[in-house]
């Protein structure tokens, strides 16, 4: 179930289903709102057991778009906002890809409201000579129809079915091209400075957030490079990390089912 909520006088689209314990989602890109309108079968299992919230990032599906989120501590704020909005008193938080950036930027700032934390691929660290790799560059279509760059930077094979169904070549129905555009136009925003998506300042403060931490890592991930991973375990003072065989940075869509299955496990 889809439905809007009123955030500082703006929609914001919340994706909803499940019951029990709470579980706020903050998306990636080849994912829920990124380039899904609805849900896939990763969300659909951790429905099973939890009551999966998951609202569009700012200009991402059908929410609207707020000029005035220019940082990363703005998107905070904006999310904050969306907690308030939901009556959100404590929940666990699992992020993807820039999603787990954001989730782990709101666990160090507010790490009381949250019962245990996900990151599945997460961008937002510096770290010295593994740069995040440059998406935006990857985004342009090699002779105007051809996404092998994005695919291959995204997933661990970019002629897999799962990454040819998300991000096909040639021309798109404009609803799913736009809700694509929309999610990059977001990314770049926050990420698009060199050495891409990172906030200099997150990885020393990792250690405020002393809960229990699961980071999750495709085993050929090409856009956040296993390092960042490592980091984000070493800071976050209760992580596991665990290594997904068979993924890049898509582990949703790649491995859903184990990923699935490994924060089923953790969380309960």
């Amino acid at each position: 179930m889809n439905r809007p909520i009123i955030v500082d006088g703006r929609n914001v689209e919340i994706a909803e289903a499940g019951t029990g314990v709470p579980l706020l989602y903050l998306h990636g890109f080849a994912d829920i709102h990124g380039a899904r309108a609805s849900w896939m079968p990763f969300h659909a299992l951790l429905a099973n057991e939890f009551h999966i919230i998951a609202p569009a990032h700012p200009g991402c599906g059908e929410t609207a778009e707020d000029e005035s989120c220019e940082t990363i501590d703005d998107l905070v704020f904006h999310y904050l906002q969306v907690i308030d909005a939901l009556g959100l008193k404590k929940f666990h938080l699992v992020g993807a890809s820039i999603g787990g950036w954001i989730a782990a930027e709101i666990a160090v700032r507010y790490p009381d409201k949250i019962s245990k934390l996900v990151l599945l691929g997460a961008t937002g660290l510096f770290v010295p000579g593994e740069p995040i790799g440059d998406l935006f560059m990857m985004v342009q279509a090699e002779n105007g129809t051809q996404y092998h760059g994005l695919r291959a930077m995204l997933f661990r094979d970019s002629q897999a079915a799962e990454a040819h169904d998300i991000y096909p070549d040639g021309m798109m129905p404009i609803e799913y091209a736009s809700r694509r555009y929309r999610t990059f136009r977001f990314a770049s925003r926050f990420g698009f400075a060199p050495p891409y998506f990172y906030d200099a300042k997150l990885r020393r403060r990792l250690q405020r957030f002393d809960r229990p931490a699961l980071v999750l890592a495709g085993d050929s991930d090409a856009f956040v490079l296993h390092a960042h991973a490592q980091a984000y375990a070493a800071g976050l003072p209760q992580a596991k990390l665990q290594v997904i065989s068979g993924a890049g940075n898509s582990i949703i869509a790649e491995r859903g089912e184990e990923a699935a299955g490994s924060i089923r496990e953790f969380l309960r």
